[in-house]
């Protein structure tokens, strides 16, 4: 399983540019999954369904499926947040492991950044950053994509994994 990550401030476009790849790669035949790093009250589940009303009554989790898709809920309930390499563990195996957030994992990295944003960039302080995404040119040996180049970042991301 190949693992590549996409790092950036919140509002940089990282989801947005995920969204756009993941159905290039998929073009090119690769099973893909990902792991993303949410805010810290995300919810996945709605008030009022049975699954939310039995994890707020106290289970540590909650399977819930169906003939189309199952998820299973865990709550922390105070106990510390697994890491990345947790996780690996948890996810089935697939071609390519896609990883949003997590900025401070050591694993290959695309920078997303955008001027608006208003944040320092990290690929002088992230050794693992390996290319960035932006909507300006930016003074770095780092390869360069403009934010919206999707098929020109998908191709880097499947040669960079060994996937092309």
């Amino acid at each position: 399983m190949k693992i590549f990550g996409f790092a950036g401030w919140s509002g940089s476009g990282k989801t947005t540019l995920i969204e756009k790849l993941i159905p290039l790669f998929v073009a090119h035949g690769v099973r893909v999954s990902l792991i993303k790093h949410a805010h810290h009250n995300f919810e996945v589940d709605k008030p009022g369904k049975d699954s939310y009303r039995h994890r707020h009554a106290g289970c540590s989790e909650v399977l819930v499926s169906s003939s189309r898709r199952w998820v299973l809920m865990h709550e922390l309930r105070g106990a510390e947040e697994p890491s990345l390499e947790q996780h690996l563990e948890r996810i089935s195996r697939c071609d390519l492991l896609l990883v949003e957030g997590y900025k401070r994992e050591r694993i290959p990295k695309l920078e997303v950044c955008r001027g608006a944003v208003g944040e320092g960039l990290l690929h002088p302080h992230d050794e693992n950053i390996v290319a960035i995404a932006s909507d300006r040119k930016l003074d770095t040996a780092l390869p360069q994509f403009d934010v919206d180049d999707a098929p020109g970042i998908a191709d880097f991301v499947l040669r960079h994994v060994g996937l092309a």
